[in-house]
């Protein structure tokens, strides 16, 4: 019998596996013998039944980038030891999930030796990320290395500088010491590509580590990085940060810079992407992650940004939090709603005042947004999938039927534009209305979706639609099979919604973490990372107990 030669695409797509093979420290690479079994579902206490880190590895990797820096600061961590804990936890997890496209384990330890002998001369740190190990997606430029965005045919494009905003981190002393999965096209809330692979979820690996940012979702999620970089057009740092257990911010757009990111369909202004953070361990990061940025005014450089200061916000309890139940389209699965319910009854409990909210015509920005997204009609994108000849991933497909095929002309694409601005003033006036500050809201309709399965995006869309800030954090809570059972008798209220009630059972989730999402208004970014620790706060106080 003999064996099939390769298509094209498939030795391109090799380059990037080969880059990938190696870039791994083999030094920290566990024998298989030594991993557990493909079938065991969660892998979270696997670092430290492995052996491979320290006592004092295993505590370094479990603390806040916040946290780490006060640590150096006082010269009990050097950022060498800092950088290495987690290049191992990172190599350890890549073993068992398959997040990374690229190790770059010897330029960050030179990295920190240079920082740790800054702070032996001076003995001040470089900046407010002094020896912090921060994880990028792939699609997010480093000088010197390869930014293929998921395409096979992008695999020898060489990015000639760094991203803005890692110039901005790494000017604040910031480590890069691993660039993470994305899927094809960028346009998943999975994370698989023809390249690298799919990437698996730390919490339950026959689940998904969201998507686009789904690499940075299990970094985060297992702590091989304290801080993460991820992008978001319809829910790209929120399901990852949600699906896997950790913290993410969506800002407002244009506020951080997007100079040096590679993706298809450049110069698309009707739905903007944005940057932002996600953290293994606090809202806190976030908020250190964003004044870092927008302390060095990258608006002086790429200058269609928002020239607009990071703002210091003290967090009160004197907040009105609307809460979402519903979108009226895709009612959310039981763990999500269990969340919602514990989440109500602890601030209420705390005395913040919460009512109902109502979504206003969800389903309106939905046709807005997914039309706007392709408004090509997916042609930038398939013209690079055509050119080396990669086979179309199944939610690659997917999300090119929210296009109607054929590229908008002006005038109906100015009239979606007509149509999202009016709808983002009635939102907002509907807000201020009500006296609503805050919506707390499911980040999708479930906990991670099994691998494959993520098809609905509105949870997270919608935001990107308004162009409202939103942050996303663990609730404390996993799914539980005895409290989450499947609603008996329940009635679809359409075709969405019953495609996505059918795939629940309690038992598919098992370990998931449940996470929300908390929404504030445009350009109050500050005011949402605020407000997300008052009730992150409040939710940790008993967060583990079980409701009936």
């Amino acid at each position: 019998m003999t064996m099939s030669q390769p298509q094209p695409w498939e030795l391109q797509a090799r380059k990037a596996k080969n880059i990938l093979e190696n870039s791994i420290p083999r030094q920290w690479l566990l024998p298989d013998d030594k991993l557990p079994p493909a079938d065991e579902k969660s892998v979270m206490d696997f670092p430290r039944k492995s052996g491979l880190l320290t006592e004092r590895e295993l505590d370094i990797t479990e603390l806040s980038a916040t946290a780490l820096v006060e640590e150096m600061g006082a010269d009990k961590l050097s950022a060498e030891e800092v950088v290495v804990a987690f290049l191992k936890r990172s190599v350890l997890g890549h073993n068992l999930f398959n997040f990374a496209t690229e190790f770059m384990a010897d330029k960050a330890i030179a990295r920190a030796k240079e920082l740790d002998e800054y702070y032996r001369k001076t003995g001040e740190l470089v900046g407010p990320l002094h020896g912090v190990p921060i994880s990028v997606k792939e699609h997010v430029g480093i000088q010197g290395l390869t930014c293929n965005a998921g395409f096979v045919a992008w695999v020898d494009q060489i990015a000639t500088e760094d991203a803005l905003l890692l110039q901005c981190l790494k000017k604040a002393g910031a480590v890069f010491h691993v660039r993470t999965n994305q899927p094809q096209s960028l346009m998943h809330l999975d994370c698989s590509n023809n390249l690298t692979g799919t990437t698996l979820n730390p919490h339950n690996r026959t689940l998904s580590p969201g998507g686009s940012s789904g690499g940075e979702g299990a970094s985060t999620g297992f702590k091989c990085a304290p801080l993460g970089i991820g992008s978001d057009i319809g829910g790209s740092i929120r399901a990852p940060a949600a699906f896997c257990g950790s913290y993410g911010l969506k800002t407002t757009a244009l506020r951080n810079p997007l100079g040096g990111v590679r993706a298809a369909g450049g110069g698309q202004e009707s739905i903007r992407g944005v940057l932002g953070p996600l953290a293994s361990q606090s809202i806190e990061d976030l908020e250190l992650f964003q004044q870092v940025i927008l302390d060095q005014e990258p608006w002086d450089t790429e200058t269609s940004l928002i020239p607009m200061p990071w703002r210091r916000i003290r967090p009160t309890r004197d907040i009105t939090v609307g809460i979402m139940w519903d979108d009226g389209t895709v009612c959310p699965h039981p763990p999500i709603i269990r969340a919602l319910q514990f989440a109500k009854e602890k601030l209420i409990a705390a005395g913040i005042k919460v009512v109902d909210w109502e979504p206003y015509k969800h389903d309106h920005g939905w046709d807005i947004v997914s039309a706007m997204y392709f408004a090509d009609g997916t042609e930038s994108q398939q013209a690079i999938l055509k050119e080396s000849g990669e086979p179309y991933r199944p939610l690659t497909k997917w999300a090119f039927q929210y296009s109607s095929g054929t590229p908008l002309t002006v005038s109906e694409n100015w009239a979606l534009n007509n149509a999202r601005d009016r709808y983002r003033d009635e939102y907002h006036a509907l807000m201020k209305s009500h006296g609503v500050d805050f919506i707390l809201t499911p980040t999708y309709l479930g906990v991670a979706a099994v691998l494959g399965e993520p098809q609905y995006w509105n949870y997270t869309a919608i935001w990107n639609i308004l162009d409202l800030p939103a942050v996303v954090f663990p609730s404390g809570l996993v799914v539980d099979e005895e409290l989450d059972k499947a609603e008996e008798g329940y009635q679809p209220r359409n075709v969405v919604d019953e495609r996505e009630w059918k795939k629940y059972s309690p038992e598919r989730y098992v370990g998931a973490p449940i996470a929300l999402q908390l929404v504030g208004k445009r350009f109050k970014d500050e005011e949402v990372l605020a407000a997300a620790k008052v009730v992150k706060g409040v939710l940790n106080a008993d967060a583990s107990r079980k409701m009936n």
